[in-house]
């Protein structure tokens, strides 16, 4: 299968493109630079010129591929809601071109406040959809293309997806405990957060690809939800800092953009991704990634 790939040489699309590779497809990564496009084609992809906001890059790369796989998103917390239009406009353009080829399109989507408080699953049906929700409602938009002869399957990935090189979520707790002092959770830290390490998430891309139905959705979690007080233990352990709580009404002051964020209950389940496709994540924990010490090299 010829798989066109955006955000193929970000965090979960880098590791996504050799997956692929090695199952015999061939792809076609979306590149915004030059490194980009060098590093693509170093590890045995092609390269396609463009960009999220240059969507006739995006319609010319659907129309050759046998497939869509759709990882790119802004993340630009300062303007979240133009980040949403940005995505509305890709899938439009990229499940369009796909209409009427049963070609499957596969998107990015998260757990994160999918069911806040309680566990979520696959079942649940995402509470976001028009132009100014998050990730501009893509969820019920891309599904809406699975009676106009699309494939479309959501890949709600944790939001920790942890492995050597991240600078995400936890790579920002990191930071925030190396600047202020102290590895700090907010209140009493039993809130959860699913992890997934990255390796076991571009594996069940790959699985999505080649086995999801229309209209699926999938769950890459491999733990359902690590108490943020462990999460912050570990952290105050790899940097030798003390590990305190921050009241919730400080929390902003104290994480910045994360605040709003880390104090969350999102547990979430993949017991129906698991057996639909077989998935059997087999790397390792966030708290023994964190143990290994990947996360911490800067402060050496």
């Amino acid at each position: 299968m010829r798989v066109f790939v955006t955000g193929a040489s970000g965090w979960i699309g880098s590791a996504v493109v050799p997956e692929l590779l090695s199952a015999g497809h061939t792809v076609v990564g979306l590149a915004r630079s030059d490194a980009s496009a060098a590093a693509l084609e170093a590890v045995g992809a092609q390269a396609h010129r463009g960009s999220l906001d240059d969507l006739a890059s995006l319609k010319a790369g659907a129309a050759e591929s046998d497939g869509v796989i759709h990882l790119a998103f802004k993340h630009d917390f300062s303007d979240y809601q133009g980040a949403g239009r940005t995505e509305r406009a890709a899938i439009e353009t990229l499940a369009g071109e796909l209409e009427g080829s049963d070609r499957p399109f596969l998107f990015a989507s998260g757990v994160a406040l999918l069911a806040p408080g309680r566990l979520a699953t696959e079942r649940d049906v995402s509470p976001y959809s028009g132009p100014d929700a998050p990730r501009g409602g893509a969820e019920p938009l891309a599904f809406g293309y699975a009676e106009r002869g699309v494939r479309p399957v959501s890949l709600r990935f944790a939001p920790t997806v942890h492995g050597d090189g991240d600078h995400g979520f936890t790579a920002a707790l990191v930071d925030i405990a190396r600047r202020t002092g102290v590895a700090a959770y907010i209140g009493d830290g039993a809130n959860r957060w699913p992890a997934v390490h990255r390796l076991d998430a571009a594996h069940l891309v790959r699985l999505a690809l080649d086995g999801a139905p229309a209209g699926s959705v999938v769950h890459a979690v491999a733990e359902e939800g690590v108490p943020t007080r462990d999460i912050a233990t570990a952290i105050g352990q790899g940097l030798g800092l003390p590990v305190v709580s921050i009241p919730a009404e400080d929390a902003p002051e104290h994480f910045g953009w994360l605040g709003q964020f880390f104090g969350a209950d999102v547990p979430a389940s993949s017991a129906l991704t698991r057996e639909l496709l077989g998935w059997t994540p087999t790397h390792p924990g966030l708290l023994d990634d964190l143990a290994a010490g990947y996360y911490f090299r800067a402060a050496a």
